[in-house]
């Protein structure tokens, strides 16, 4: 089967195409027919439709080749991870195919192998998930980095945001990528604000 990947969670936009043979699949057994990644992508509503076509005409299919789309729930801003699930939803209902979601901090740490997964919530700061034989264990959670501590195998955090995470431990910095974000588990295609969003109500509204 034929897949579209589709993640707005973090500054990098990914978006990919993979053939693999079943919905639950291995990464391994994933062949990645095109994927591109966009990092500290500011434009995720100007971006992501254009970049969509870009990858399938370089994976040599079409939309009617698609059958099924895989959308990255977050945790991520409000934002961006909005439009990228609207676009996920929205092409999914005109092909008349599944949509599957996935947690974008799951498909990091399947692609890195670590523990603590810490992406860049803004505000000071980050959204974390912890793991234990490839299994979320705890989380996600949104909190200020010097409060999450512990000490890992293998951290998968920013380098912006790296001195500041409490939690100890050789550290690495990753995206979701397609292949991983196909086999993650799957979740509700609900999304994963953790908080409210920027933009409030007027008191007189």
């Amino acid at each position: 089967m034929l897949s579209l990947a589709i993640d707005t969670a973090t500054p990098t936009l990914v978006i990919g195409v993979a053939r693999h043979d079943s919905v639950e699949c291995a990464p391994g057994a994933v062949e990645v027919l095109a994927e591109v990644q966009l990092e500290d992508c500011r434009k995720h509503n100007e971006e992501l439709i254009p970049q969509v076509h870009k990858v399938l005409a370089n994976a040599g299919v079409e939309f009617a080749d698609i059958d099924q789309i895989v959308v990255g729930c977050g945790p991520g801003p409000f934002t961006g991870l909005r439009v990228g699930m609207a676009s996920a939803q929205a092409l999914a209902h005109a092909l008349r195919i599944p949509l599957k979601g996935v947690c974008t901090l799951d498909a990091i740490a399947g692609a890195t192998g670590a523990s603590l997964v810490a992406t860049d919530a803004r505000r000071r700061e980050i959204y974390w998930a912890r793991y234990r034989d490839g299994q979320r264990v705890e989380g996600p959670e949104v909190s200020a980095p010097d409060t999450v501590s512990g000490e890992e195998t293998l951290i998968s955090v920013p380098d912006a945001l790296s001195e500041k995470l409490a939690a100890t431990g050789p550290r690495t910095n990753a995206n979701p990528s397609t292949a991983f974000l196909v086999c993650a588990p799957e979740i509700a295609v609900q999304p994963l604000y953790l908080r409210r969003p920027d933009a409030k109500l007027p008191g007189s509204a």
